[in-house]
């Protein structure tokens, strides 16, 4: 191949996983699809065009597979799974990757069960021998597919893997930042969902602009509260991958979590609300691992533990905004995080 071009698998035909394979092909890479289903691959080779992103046509040099068989000769191999997806697809995928190949992680989230990161997740099923990057930030598939001007960050504690990451994905219209503090850019990335829920469902319950830049500015705070607690840097969640993603997860239609919210907040079960989106929405679980991991630290997260009870324990969405807005009074730089 030409160039700087490289051989690059992207593990997950969602929108995200497709609108970086179209974003991967226009940047000279030659570049594969995988896809969970071997009937969705099939329509993804026939019609060119993945419903997730209407009117996006999936270039011919766009190869499209059901199988790992491209992955041993991938320089970069990227998981664009669901979250819940993200630790069996890396054990499948693990037997085909090759020395020296770097992994990049663009899912948005924290395993239920453990509580780790996706990057955690996919080192325990790969291995430590392989540079393991997080790609994070306000980024809609949506837009990125049709080359709207997007900005994102590379995290890794290992710069120069960070670097190769930006280099590869660095378009006119998809700017890439580095950032070593993997761990609060990838809690941003799965924290910020939550309060998007929550917006939703203020927007909802028809609620206004002033209680959404409560929730938004409040909800921030506890982001950044566990992902100290957790080894995160506090200014990380003012960057990209915090407060960029939080403004457009909790502001956009194109949010699946916003959009659940809204129907919650309207009288739907949780339940019901994730049926009616129709595809993953990452908040619902994010935010039983969110809980729990407060609880075991003891951080306080008023907001965050009120959405865990509303998605989980079916709790009145008025009496939980009844609630927040009765807490015990204090002031707003009071930096005491743990709980009261």
């Amino acid at each position: 191949m030409e160039g700087n071009a490289m051989k690059i698998t992207v593990i997950g035909s969602g929108a995200w996983g497709t609108a970086l394979s179209l974003l991967l092909c226009g940047n000279g890479h030659q570049v594969t699809l995988w896809s969970f289903l071997a009937s969705e691959a099939e329509t993804l080779r026939t019609q060119r065009e993945n419903p997730m992103l209407k009117g996006v046509r999936l270039p011919e040099e766009l190869e499209i597979v059901n199988d790992f068989s491209t992955v041993p000769q991938s320089a970069l191999v990227v998981f664009a799974t669901p979250s819940f997806a993200v630790r069996q697809t890396a054990r499948n995928a693990a037997p085909f990757l090759r020395e020296g190949t770097v992994v990049v992680s663009v899912t948005k989230g924290i395993e239920a069960d453990t509580g780790l990161r996706m990057t955690e997740v996919i080192r325990q099923e790969i291995g430590d021998s392989y540079k393991v990057v997080a790609l994070s930030g306000p980024s809609h598939a949506e837009e990125v597919g049709r080359k709207i001007p997007t900005g994102v960050v590379a995290a890794s504690p290992d710069l120069e893997a960070a670097e190769l990451v930006q280099d590869v994905f660095m378009s006119p219209s998809f700017r890439v930042y580095t950032n070593p503090d993997v761990v609060g850019v990838e809690l941003g990335g799965a924290l910020k969902n939550i309060i998007a829920l929550c917006c939703g469902i203020s927007d909802g319950m028809g609620l206004g602009d002033n209680t959404k830049a409560l929730m938004m500015t409040r909800g921030m705070t506890e982001m950044a509260r566990l992902g100290v607690a957790l080894g995160g840097r506090s200014e990380t969640f003012a960057g990209l991958s915090g407060m960029g993603d939080l403004i457009v997860t909790c502001t956009s239609m194109h949010s699946r979590n916003r959009r659940a919210g809204i129907r919650i907040g309207m009288g739907t079960t949780a339940q019901e609300a994730m049926e009616q989106v129709g595809a993953t929405v990452e908040g619902y679980y994010a935010a039983k691992s969110a809980y729990l991991l407060a609880e075991k630290l003891g951080v306080e997260m008023p907001i965050s533990r009120c959405a865990y009870e509303v998605l989980y324990e079916n709790r009145p969405v008025h009496d939980v905004l009844s609630e927040l807005m009765g807490r015990q009074k204090r002031g707003e730089a009071d930096e005491s995080w743990i709980q009261e």
